[in-house]
């Protein structure tokens, strides 16, 4: 089997692994199939790189700056580690987060972005 393109290893997030321009986030927001989770959204929108890209948005309402980057960091984590991300090799990825995702702890965060994550990888397989 090939390696990706893009490899995420140790505790790096590659550049090239993270949506980072308004109009790709635009795009994931307008095109992407949405999958509701509790706290957070996922959007997905099946692209043509060679790896899954992840990007996230959180807004002030959730909390503090402290709040914010800990919902993100948590998030590329789980993001990083996921079984389901090989299988999402291509998509672009958006996980906005709601006003109550504040009181997420990790475990719960955990569980509910793999099922989302899962479920968007089986939808992709499926037309």
């Amino acid at each position: 089997m090939p390696e990706p393109a893009v490899a995420i290893l140790g505790d790096r997030f590659p550049r090239a692994a993270r949506l980072r321009r308004r109009g790709e986030f635009d795009r994931c927001y307008r095109q992407g199939r949405r999958l509701h989770a509790g706290a957070f959204t996922l959007h997905a929108l099946p692209g043509a790189g060679p790896v899954a890209r992840l990007g996230t948005t959180v807004t002030r309402r959730v909390g503090g700056a402290v709040t914010r980057q800990r919902l993100k960091r948590w998030t590329r984590e789980v993001f990083r580690r996921s079984p389901s991300r090989a299988a999402l090799a291509g998509c672009d990825l958006v996980v906005h987060f709601r006003p109550d995702a504040a009181r997420l702890v990790f475990a719960e965060l955990q569980r509910e972005l793999e099922r989302l994550l899962a479920e968007a990888a089986r939808r992709r397989r499926t037309p």
